[in-house]
């Protein structure tokens, strides 16, 4: 996986060159391109962090490319930089997914929290679906009979009333109980809960 740095799409040089100083003076990782054509040539779906794109560029707009990118699946939160005329365009995009949006002229401390907040976000959602898929490996491995079993569990039924409703001995739903417990790397049943809750 890509480091997690800001990605900036902007066809103005002076201002490309102006973030670049800002957010490498915090400490933020930067990439930036003069065009989404550019941009495009070399996204890779591995790539990771936030994007920051200008709305109105020569070429394909800021938001041309964001619909491209949704369409190709990608994840990152993109920030809009707008001038006044395009909030209505700025709304619109945020009601299609994108984070947030900045108009210009920004106050430099404001743009770079909303910047660390979106790659803290991401860095989140990142981790949140690496956890969840996981727990998909694991539940996997689980036999038909240990998922059925793991379901009963979940249900708050007791060993003896799962016994009786799978038609088998209370000593075999304990050796099926601690087999999905082992495999699902939990020791209690709330704990089991709680994970398969976060994956839906």
């Amino acid at each position: 996986m890509c480091e997690p740095k800001l990605h900036i799409v902007d066809d103005d040089e002076a201002i490309r060159d102006a973030m670049g100083w800002l957010f490498q003076s915090r400490n933020v990782p930067v990439a930036s391109w003069p065009s989404a054509e550019a941009f495009l040539v070399d996204y890779d779906p591995a790539m990771t962090g936030c994007l920051l794109l200008d709305i109105r560029m020569e070429g394909m707009s800021g938001l041309e490319l964001f619909d491209r990118l949704t369409a190709m699946g990608c994840r990152m939160p993109v920030l809009f930089l707008t001038g006044h005329g395009d909030v209505p365009i700025a709304v619109s995009a945020l009601k299609k997914g994108a984070r947030d949006f900045v108009e210009k002229p920004f106050n430099d401390n404001d743009l770079v929290d909303r910047v660390i907040e979106a790659l803290a976000f991401d860095a989140g959602e990142r981790a949140r679906q690496a956890g969840q898929a996981g727990v998909a490996a694991r539940l996997a491995t689980l036999t038909q009979r240990e998922r059925q079993v793991m379901g009963l569990v979940v249900a708050g039924k007791l060993n003896k009333v799962i016994a009786d409703e799978l038609g088998i001995s209370m000593r075999t739903v304990e050796v099926h109980r601690a087999h999905v417990f082992e495999k699902m790397g939990v020791k209690t049943a709330v704990e089991l809960a709680r994970i398969l809750a976060a994956v839906g």
